[in-house]
Protein backbone atom coordinates (compact mmCIF):
# COMPACT_ATOMS: atom_id res chain seq x y z
CA UNK A 1 0.00 0.00 0.00
CA UNK A 2 1.15 3.54 -0.77
CA UNK A 3 1.09 5.99 2.14
CA UNK A 4 1.56 9.74 2.33
CA UNK A 5 1.24 12.22 5.21
CA UNK A 6 -0.06 15.71 5.84
CA UNK A 7 0.95 17.98 8.68
CA UNK A 8 -1.99 18.89 10.98
CA UNK A 9 -2.93 22.05 12.84
CA UNK A 10 -5.66 22.20 15.47
CA UNK A 11 -6.81 25.76 15.97
CA UNK A 12 -5.26 27.25 19.06
CA UNK A 13 -1.82 25.81 18.52
CA UNK A 14 -0.04 23.35 16.32
CA UNK A 15 -0.93 19.71 16.84
CA UNK A 16 1.41 17.00 17.99
CA UNK A 17 3.94 15.43 15.69
CA UNK A 18 1.44 12.65 15.06
CA UNK A 19 0.46 12.73 11.44
CA UNK A 20 -2.84 11.92 9.84
CA UNK A 21 -2.39 8.93 7.58
CA UNK A 22 -4.11 8.72 4.23
CA UNK A 23 -3.99 5.26 2.72
CA UNK A 24 -4.52 4.51 -0.95
CA UNK A 25 -6.00 1.06 -1.35
CA UNK A 26 -4.39 -0.05 -4.65
CA UNK A 27 -3.42 -3.67 -5.39
CA UNK A 28 0.22 -3.82 -6.55
CA UNK A 29 -0.64 -6.40 -9.24
CA UNK A 30 -2.53 -3.85 -11.38
CA UNK A 31 -0.99 -2.04 -14.33
CA UNK A 32 -0.11 1.65 -13.99
CA UNK A 33 -3.27 2.77 -15.86
CA UNK A 34 -5.45 0.42 -13.84
CA UNK A 35 -3.88 1.64 -10.63
CA UNK A 36 -4.46 5.27 -11.61
CA UNK A 37 -8.18 4.63 -12.34
CA UNK A 38 -8.80 2.65 -9.15
CA UNK A 39 -7.06 5.01 -6.73
CA UNK A 40 -9.25 5.47 -3.64
CA UNK A 41 -8.05 7.67 -0.77
CA UNK A 42 -9.62 7.42 2.72
CA UNK A 43 -8.74 9.15 5.96
CA UNK A 44 -7.71 6.83 8.74
CA UNK A 45 -8.77 9.47 11.26
CA UNK A 46 -10.79 12.61 10.48
CA UNK A 47 -9.59 14.88 13.29
CA UNK A 48 -6.02 15.25 14.56
CA UNK A 49 -4.98 14.85 18.15
CA UNK A 50 -4.32 17.98 20.20
CA UNK A 51 -0.82 18.66 21.46
CA UNK A 52 -0.14 19.33 25.15
CA UNK A 53 -3.68 20.46 25.92
CA UNK A 54 -7.28 19.34 25.96
CA UNK A 55 -10.17 20.48 23.79
CA UNK A 56 -11.47 23.86 24.94
CA UNK A 57 -15.23 24.53 24.86
CA UNK A 58 -17.20 27.60 25.89
CA UNK A 59 -20.76 27.24 27.17
CA UNK A 60 -22.69 30.50 26.81
CA UNK A 61 -25.54 30.67 29.30
CA UNK A 62 -25.87 29.21 32.80
CA UNK A 63 -29.45 27.91 32.90
CA UNK A 64 -30.35 24.19 33.04
CA UNK A 65 -28.99 23.61 29.51
CA UNK A 66 -25.70 25.40 30.17
CA UNK A 67 -25.18 23.94 33.63
CA UNK A 68 -25.84 20.37 32.48
CA UNK A 69 -23.59 20.81 29.43
CA UNK A 70 -20.72 22.31 31.42
CA UNK A 71 -20.79 19.57 34.04
CA UNK A 72 -20.76 16.80 31.43
CA UNK A 73 -17.94 18.44 29.48
CA UNK A 74 -15.78 18.98 32.56
CA UNK A 75 -16.26 15.42 33.76
CA UNK A 76 -15.37 14.21 30.27
CA UNK A 77 -11.93 15.79 30.21
CA UNK A 78 -12.83 18.96 28.29
CA UNK A 79 -11.43 22.33 29.32
CA UNK A 80 -14.77 24.04 30.00
CA UNK A 81 -15.68 27.70 30.43
CA UNK A 82 -19.23 28.70 31.31
CA UNK A 83 -20.23 32.36 30.86
CA UNK A 84 -23.40 33.63 32.57
CA UNK A 85 -24.44 37.26 33.09
CA UNK A 86 -27.15 36.93 35.77
CA UNK A 87 -26.06 34.61 38.53
CA UNK A 88 -29.32 35.24 40.42
CA UNK A 89 -31.52 35.03 37.34
CA UNK A 90 -35.23 34.51 38.14
CA UNK A 91 -36.66 33.49 34.81
CA UNK A 92 -40.49 33.71 34.56
CA UNK A 93 -41.04 30.00 34.48
CA UNK A 94 -43.71 27.81 36.00
CA UNK A 95 -40.87 25.69 37.35
CA UNK A 96 -42.40 22.24 36.85
CA UNK A 97 -40.00 19.33 36.38
CA UNK A 98 -40.84 15.66 35.71
CA UNK A 99 -40.01 12.97 38.23
CA UNK A 100 -37.45 11.36 35.91
CA UNK A 101 -35.35 14.54 35.94
CA UNK A 102 -34.78 14.20 39.69
CA UNK A 103 -33.18 10.81 39.17
CA UNK A 104 -31.47 11.40 35.82
CA UNK A 105 -29.75 14.56 37.03
CA UNK A 106 -29.32 13.43 40.64
CA UNK A 107 -31.11 16.50 42.01
CA UNK A 108 -31.23 16.87 45.80
CA UNK A 109 -34.75 16.95 47.18
CA UNK A 110 -34.10 20.16 49.13
CA UNK A 111 -34.07 22.25 45.95
CA UNK A 112 -37.61 21.09 45.13
CA UNK A 113 -40.06 23.51 46.72
CA UNK A 114 -43.22 21.45 46.32
CA UNK A 115 -44.21 17.96 45.26
CA UNK A 116 -47.41 18.38 43.31
CA UNK A 117 -49.67 15.32 43.33
CA UNK A 118 -52.92 17.06 42.37
CA UNK A 119 -53.82 19.41 39.54
CA UNK A 120 -56.97 21.22 38.59
CA UNK A 121 -57.70 21.93 34.93
CA UNK A 122 -60.25 24.74 34.80
CA UNK A 123 -62.32 25.39 31.68
CA UNK A 124 -63.49 28.73 30.24
CA UNK A 125 -66.81 28.27 32.07
CA UNK A 126 -64.89 27.53 35.30
CA UNK A 127 -65.65 23.82 35.30
CA UNK A 128 -62.80 22.22 37.23
CA UNK A 129 -61.49 18.73 36.58
CA UNK A 130 -59.24 17.06 39.15
CA UNK A 131 -56.14 15.45 37.69
CA UNK A 132 -53.75 13.13 39.46
CA UNK A 133 -55.96 10.25 40.52
CA UNK A 134 -53.74 7.76 38.68
CA UNK A 135 -50.47 8.82 40.34
CA UNK A 136 -48.70 6.22 42.45
CA UNK A 137 -47.70 7.02 46.02
CA UNK A 138 -44.11 7.92 45.13
CA UNK A 139 -44.95 9.93 42.00
CA UNK A 140 -45.14 13.71 41.80
CA UNK A 141 -44.37 16.75 39.70
CA UNK A 142 -41.54 18.78 41.18
CA UNK A 143 -41.84 22.55 41.54
CA UNK A 144 -38.61 24.52 41.60
CA UNK A 145 -37.48 28.12 41.52
CA UNK A 146 -35.20 28.74 38.58
CA UNK A 147 -32.75 30.83 40.57
CA UNK A 148 -32.24 27.85 42.91
CA UNK A 149 -32.07 25.11 40.28
CA UNK A 150 -29.83 27.07 37.91
CA UNK A 151 -27.38 28.03 40.65
CA UNK A 152 -27.17 24.42 41.84
CA UNK A 153 -26.37 23.08 38.36
CA UNK A 154 -23.72 25.78 37.80
CA UNK A 155 -22.09 25.08 41.16
CA UNK A 156 -22.00 21.38 40.38
CA UNK A 157 -20.38 22.08 37.02
CA UNK A 158 -17.76 24.23 38.75
CA UNK A 159 -17.01 21.46 41.27
CA UNK A 160 -16.57 19.10 38.34
CA UNK A 161 -13.83 21.34 36.93
CA UNK A 162 -15.60 23.95 34.80
CA UNK A 163 -14.55 27.59 35.03
CA UNK A 164 -17.61 29.78 35.67
CA UNK A 165 -17.35 33.41 34.59
CA UNK A 166 -19.83 36.12 35.55
CA UNK A 167 -19.89 37.83 32.18
CA UNK A 168 -21.96 39.01 29.24
CA UNK A 169 -21.27 37.34 25.91
CA UNK A 170 -21.18 39.99 23.16
CA UNK A 171 -20.23 38.28 19.91
CA UNK A 172 -17.80 35.84 18.35
CA UNK A 173 -15.52 35.93 15.35
CA UNK A 174 -15.90 32.82 13.23
CA UNK A 175 -12.75 30.86 12.30
CA UNK A 176 -11.16 31.34 8.91
CA UNK A 177 -10.22 27.67 8.60
CA UNK A 178 -11.89 24.44 9.67
CA UNK A 179 -9.53 24.02 12.62
CA UNK A 180 -8.93 27.65 13.62
CA UNK A 181 -10.32 28.89 16.97
CA UNK A 182 -13.48 30.87 17.62
CA UNK A 183 -12.71 34.27 19.17
CA UNK A 184 -15.28 35.19 21.82
CA UNK A 185 -15.85 38.78 22.92
CA UNK A 186 -17.42 39.25 26.34
CA UNK A 187 -17.60 41.60 29.31
CA UNK A 188 -16.51 40.14 32.63
CA UNK A 189 -17.94 41.36 35.92
CA UNK A 190 -15.56 40.39 38.70
CA UNK A 191 -16.68 42.84 41.38
CA UNK A 192 -13.54 44.91 40.94
CA UNK A 193 -14.29 46.83 37.75
CA UNK A 194 -17.69 48.21 38.74
CA UNK A 195 -20.94 47.94 36.84
CA UNK A 196 -19.28 48.50 33.47
CA UNK A 197 -17.15 45.36 33.70
CA UNK A 198 -14.05 44.65 31.67
CA UNK A 199 -14.00 43.80 27.96
CA UNK A 200 -12.17 40.54 27.24
CA UNK A 201 -11.62 37.98 24.50
CA UNK A 202 -11.12 34.24 24.56
CA UNK A 203 -10.16 31.58 22.01
CA UNK A 204 -12.02 28.26 22.09
CA UNK A 205 -12.34 25.20 19.88
CA UNK A 206 -16.12 24.87 20.10
CA UNK A 207 -19.14 26.71 21.47
CA UNK A 208 -22.42 25.56 23.00
CA UNK A 209 -25.11 28.24 22.80
CA UNK A 210 -27.33 27.89 25.88
CA UNK A 211 -28.17 31.58 26.07
CA UNK A 212 -31.95 31.47 25.79
CA UNK A 213 -34.57 32.63 23.34
CA UNK A 214 -32.66 35.82 22.48
CA UNK A 215 -29.48 33.84 21.85
CA UNK A 216 -26.54 35.87 20.59
CA UNK A 217 -24.77 32.64 19.71
CA UNK A 218 -27.68 31.76 17.42
CA UNK A 219 -27.40 35.15 15.72
CA UNK A 220 -23.65 34.67 15.29
CA UNK A 221 -24.19 31.53 13.21
CA UNK A 222 -27.28 32.75 11.34
CA UNK A 223 -29.55 30.20 12.99
CA UNK A 224 -32.72 31.94 11.84
CA UNK A 225 -35.76 33.21 13.71
CA UNK A 226 -38.72 31.43 15.24
CA UNK A 227 -42.12 32.28 16.65
CA UNK A 228 -42.02 32.98 20.35
CA UNK A 229 -44.45 33.46 23.19
CA UNK A 230 -44.28 36.09 25.90
CA UNK A 231 -44.49 34.55 29.35
CA UNK A 232 -45.60 36.89 32.14
CA UNK A 233 -45.53 35.82 35.76
CA UNK A 234 -46.11 37.36 39.17
CA UNK A 235 -44.87 35.79 42.35
CA UNK A 236 -47.50 36.36 45.01
CA UNK A 237 -47.09 35.73 48.73
CA UNK A 238 -50.47 34.68 50.05
CA UNK A 239 -51.74 34.11 53.62
CA UNK A 240 -50.80 30.82 55.27
CA UNK A 241 -54.32 29.42 55.16
CA UNK A 242 -54.44 30.10 51.41
CA UNK A 243 -50.99 28.58 50.95
CA UNK A 244 -52.22 25.39 52.60
CA UNK A 245 -54.67 24.94 49.72
CA UNK A 246 -51.76 24.98 47.26
CA UNK A 247 -49.50 22.77 49.37
CA UNK A 248 -49.47 19.96 46.79
CA UNK A 249 -51.81 21.42 44.18
CA UNK A 250 -51.29 23.29 40.91
CA UNK A 251 -53.94 24.94 38.75
CA UNK A 252 -54.18 25.51 35.00
CA UNK A 253 -56.77 27.86 33.50
CA UNK A 254 -57.80 27.85 29.84
CA UNK A 255 -59.97 30.35 28.00
CA UNK A 256 -59.83 33.35 25.68
CA UNK A 257 -59.73 35.60 28.73
CA UNK A 258 -56.43 34.18 30.08
CA UNK A 259 -54.79 33.45 26.71
CA UNK A 260 -55.96 32.98 23.11
CA UNK A 261 -53.40 30.25 22.47
CA UNK A 262 -51.93 29.06 25.76
CA UNK A 263 -53.03 28.76 29.39
CA UNK A 264 -52.80 30.55 32.72
CA UNK A 265 -51.29 28.90 35.78
CA UNK A 266 -51.01 29.01 39.54
CA UNK A 267 -48.04 26.92 40.66
CA UNK A 268 -46.93 26.60 44.31
CA UNK A 269 -43.41 27.55 45.42
CA UNK A 270 -41.70 27.44 48.82
CA UNK A 271 -43.56 30.36 50.47
CA UNK A 272 -45.56 31.85 47.60
CA UNK A 273 -47.37 30.99 44.38
CA UNK A 274 -46.38 31.80 40.81
CA UNK A 275 -49.30 33.17 38.80
CA UNK A 276 -48.73 33.61 35.08
CA UNK A 277 -49.80 33.23 31.49
CA UNK A 278 -48.37 33.42 27.98
CA UNK A 279 -49.28 34.09 24.38
CA UNK A 280 -47.78 34.01 20.90
CA UNK A 281 -50.47 35.76 18.92
CA UNK A 282 -51.44 38.69 21.18
CA UNK A 283 -48.23 39.74 22.92
CA UNK A 284 -49.42 43.33 23.37
CA UNK A 285 -52.32 42.12 25.53
CA UNK A 286 -50.22 40.05 27.93
CA UNK A 287 -50.98 42.23 30.97
CA UNK A 288 -54.71 41.97 30.25
CA UNK A 289 -54.42 38.18 30.17
CA UNK A 290 -52.42 38.23 33.40
CA UNK A 291 -55.12 40.27 35.12
CA UNK A 292 -57.73 37.76 33.92
CA UNK A 293 -55.68 34.87 35.33
CA UNK A 294 -55.48 36.63 38.69
CA UNK A 295 -59.22 37.28 38.61
CA UNK A 296 -59.99 33.62 37.91
CA UNK A 297 -58.00 32.61 40.99
CA UNK A 298 -58.87 35.66 43.10
CA UNK A 299 -60.75 33.85 45.87
CA UNK A 300 -57.81 31.51 46.45
CA UNK A 301 -55.10 34.19 46.41
CA UNK A 302 -57.09 36.89 48.21
CA UNK A 303 -54.92 38.97 50.50
CA UNK A 304 -51.77 38.14 48.56
CA UNK A 305 -48.90 40.54 47.92
CA UNK A 306 -46.97 40.64 44.66
CA UNK A 307 -43.28 40.22 45.49
CA UNK A 308 -41.83 39.91 41.99
CA UNK A 309 -42.92 40.53 38.40
CA UNK A 310 -41.18 38.66 35.56
CA UNK A 311 -41.48 38.48 31.76
CA UNK A 312 -39.48 36.62 29.14
CA UNK A 313 -39.76 35.26 25.56
CA UNK A 314 -40.39 31.53 25.19
CA UNK A 315 -39.63 29.78 21.85
CA UNK A 316 -42.45 27.99 20.08
CA UNK A 317 -40.54 25.61 17.81
CA UNK A 318 -36.93 24.60 17.03
CA UNK A 319 -34.83 27.07 15.07
CA UNK A 320 -34.29 26.47 11.35
CA UNK A 321 -30.62 25.88 12.09
CA UNK A 322 -29.28 24.48 15.36
CA UNK A 323 -25.74 23.62 14.31
CA UNK A 324 -22.92 25.17 12.34
CA UNK A 325 -19.45 23.63 12.20
CA UNK A 326 -18.27 23.54 15.83
CA UNK A 327 -21.15 25.55 17.31
CA UNK A 328 -24.36 23.93 18.57
CA UNK A 329 -27.50 25.34 20.18
CA UNK A 330 -29.31 23.76 23.13
CA UNK A 331 -32.29 24.57 25.35
CA UNK A 332 -34.33 27.69 24.57
CA UNK A 333 -31.60 28.88 22.21
CA UNK A 334 -32.39 25.87 20.01
CA UNK A 335 -36.15 26.28 20.52
CA UNK A 336 -36.76 23.27 22.75
CA UNK A 337 -40.01 24.25 24.47
CA UNK A 338 -43.08 22.11 23.91
CA UNK A 339 -46.33 23.53 22.64
CA UNK A 340 -49.55 22.91 24.55
CA UNK A 341 -47.72 22.41 27.87
CA UNK A 342 -44.89 24.94 27.51
CA UNK A 343 -42.42 22.60 29.17
CA UNK A 344 -38.76 23.46 28.75
CA UNK A 345 -36.61 22.79 31.84
CA UNK A 346 -36.13 19.06 31.35
CA UNK A 347 -35.58 19.36 27.61
CA UNK A 348 -33.06 22.15 28.18
CA UNK A 349 -30.98 20.12 30.62
CA UNK A 350 -31.28 16.99 28.50
CA UNK A 351 -30.19 18.73 25.29
CA UNK A 352 -27.23 20.32 27.08
CA UNK A 353 -26.11 16.94 28.35
CA UNK A 354 -26.65 15.23 24.97
CA UNK A 355 -24.63 17.86 23.15
CA UNK A 356 -21.80 17.67 25.67
CA UNK A 357 -21.76 13.87 25.49
CA UNK A 358 -21.36 14.08 21.70
CA UNK A 359 -18.38 16.41 22.15
CA UNK A 360 -16.76 14.20 24.79
CA UNK A 361 -17.19 11.13 22.60
CA UNK A 362 -16.07 12.82 19.37
CA UNK A 363 -12.98 14.33 21.01
CA UNK A 364 -12.03 11.11 22.81
CA UNK A 365 -12.32 12.82 26.18
CA UNK A 366 -10.78 16.07 25.00
CA UNK A 367 -7.80 14.61 23.18
CA UNK A 368 -8.92 15.33 19.61
CA UNK A 369 -10.38 18.22 17.65
CA UNK A 370 -14.05 17.80 16.81
CA UNK A 371 -16.00 18.74 13.69
CA UNK A 372 -19.61 19.24 12.63
CA UNK A 373 -20.08 15.51 12.17
CA UNK A 374 -19.49 14.94 15.89
CA UNK A 375 -22.07 17.55 16.87
CA UNK A 376 -24.56 16.28 14.32
CA UNK A 377 -24.78 13.04 16.29
CA UNK A 378 -26.33 15.08 19.11
CA UNK A 379 -28.99 16.50 16.78
CA UNK A 380 -29.78 13.11 15.28
CA UNK A 381 -30.19 11.55 18.71
CA UNK A 382 -32.29 14.48 19.96
CA UNK A 383 -34.63 14.52 16.98
CA UNK A 384 -35.12 10.76 17.05
CA UNK A 385 -35.92 10.77 20.77
CA UNK A 386 -38.00 13.90 21.26
CA UNK A 387 -39.19 15.40 17.97
CA UNK A 388 -42.29 13.14 17.85
CA UNK A 389 -43.34 14.53 21.25
CA UNK A 390 -43.10 18.09 19.95
CA UNK A 391 -45.18 17.24 16.90
CA UNK A 392 -47.94 15.58 18.92
CA UNK A 393 -48.19 18.50 21.33
CA UNK A 394 -48.24 20.92 18.39
CA UNK A 395 -51.28 19.09 16.99
CA UNK A 396 -53.00 19.08 20.40
CA UNK A 397 -52.51 22.82 20.77
CA UNK A 398 -53.95 23.50 17.32
CA UNK A 399 -56.97 21.25 17.97
CA UNK A 400 -57.88 22.17 21.54
CA UNK A 401 -56.62 25.75 22.05
CA UNK A 402 -58.32 27.27 19.02
CA UNK A 403 -61.63 28.30 20.70
CA UNK A 404 -63.41 28.24 24.04
CA UNK A 405 -65.70 25.35 23.01
CA UNK A 406 -62.62 23.34 22.01
CA UNK A 407 -61.07 24.14 25.40
CA UNK A 408 -64.21 22.93 27.13
CA UNK A 409 -63.83 19.66 25.22
CA UNK A 410 -60.17 19.47 26.23
CA UNK A 411 -60.97 19.88 29.93
CA UNK A 412 -63.76 17.30 29.65
CA UNK A 413 -61.33 14.85 28.06
CA UNK A 414 -58.82 15.44 30.88
CA UNK A 415 -61.36 13.99 33.32
CA UNK A 416 -60.91 10.53 31.79
CA UNK A 417 -58.69 8.32 33.98
CA UNK A 418 -57.11 6.61 30.99
CA UNK A 419 -56.14 10.02 29.56
CA UNK A 420 -54.66 10.99 32.91
CA UNK A 421 -52.65 7.79 33.19
CA UNK A 422 -51.25 8.05 29.66
CA UNK A 423 -50.50 11.76 30.13
CA UNK A 424 -48.75 11.42 33.47
CA UNK A 425 -46.78 8.34 32.48
CA UNK A 426 -45.50 10.15 29.39
CA UNK A 427 -44.77 13.38 31.28
CA UNK A 428 -43.17 11.97 34.42
CA UNK A 429 -40.87 9.52 32.64
CA UNK A 430 -40.48 11.13 29.20
CA UNK A 431 -41.35 7.99 27.34
CA UNK A 432 -44.29 7.00 25.21
CA UNK A 433 -46.56 5.02 27.50
CA UNK A 434 -47.82 1.76 25.96
CA UNK A 435 -51.54 2.01 25.34
CA UNK A 436 -54.43 -0.38 25.61
CA UNK A 437 -56.04 -0.87 22.16
CA UNK A 438 -59.58 -1.00 23.56
CA UNK A 439 -59.02 2.05 25.74
CA UNK A 440 -57.40 3.86 22.81
CA UNK A 441 -60.53 3.19 20.74
CA UNK A 442 -62.76 4.46 23.55
CA UNK A 443 -60.57 7.54 23.86
CA UNK A 444 -60.85 8.25 20.14
CA UNK A 445 -64.65 7.97 20.30
CA UNK A 446 -64.83 10.16 23.40
CA UNK A 447 -62.53 12.75 21.84
CA UNK A 448 -64.65 12.94 18.72
CA UNK A 449 -67.75 13.22 20.91
CA UNK A 450 -66.23 16.05 22.92
CA UNK A 451 -65.24 17.92 19.77
CA UNK A 452 -68.73 17.44 18.27
CA UNK A 453 -70.29 18.86 21.43
CA UNK A 454 -67.77 21.71 21.38
CA UNK A 455 -68.64 22.59 17.78
CA UNK A 456 -72.36 22.47 18.57
CA UNK A 457 -71.76 24.79 21.52
CA UNK A 458 -69.70 27.12 19.33
CA UNK A 459 -72.56 27.39 16.80
CA UNK A 460 -75.03 28.18 19.55
CA UNK A 461 -72.72 30.87 20.92
CA UNK A 462 -72.37 32.35 17.44
CA UNK A 463 -76.19 32.48 17.10
CA UNK A 464 -76.47 34.33 20.39
CA UNK A 465 -73.83 36.85 19.35
CA UNK A 466 -75.54 37.72 16.03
Amino acid sequence: MATFTLKSFTGLRQSSTEQTNFVSHVPSSLSRSQRRNSLRVTAARSSPKLANRNLRVAVIGGGPAGGAAAETLAKGGIETILIERKMDNCKPCGGAIPLCMVGEFNLPLDIIDRRVTKMKMISPSNIAVDIGRTLKEHEYIGMVRREVLDAYLRERAEKSGATVINGLFLKMDLPENWDSPYLLHYTEYDGKTGATGQKKTMEVDAVIGADGANSRVAKSIGAGDYDYAIAFQERIRIPDDKMTYYEDLAEMYVGDDVSPDFYGWVFPKCDHVAVGTGTVTHKGDIKKFQLATRNRAKDKILGGKIIRVEAHPIPEHPRPRRLSKRVALVGDAAGYVTKCSGEGIYFAAKSGRMCAEAIVEGSQNGKKMIDEGDLRKYLEKWDKTYLPTYRVLDVLQKVFYRSNPAREAFVEMCGDEYVQKMTFDSYLYKRVAPGNPLEDLKLAVNTIGSLVRANALRREIEKLSV
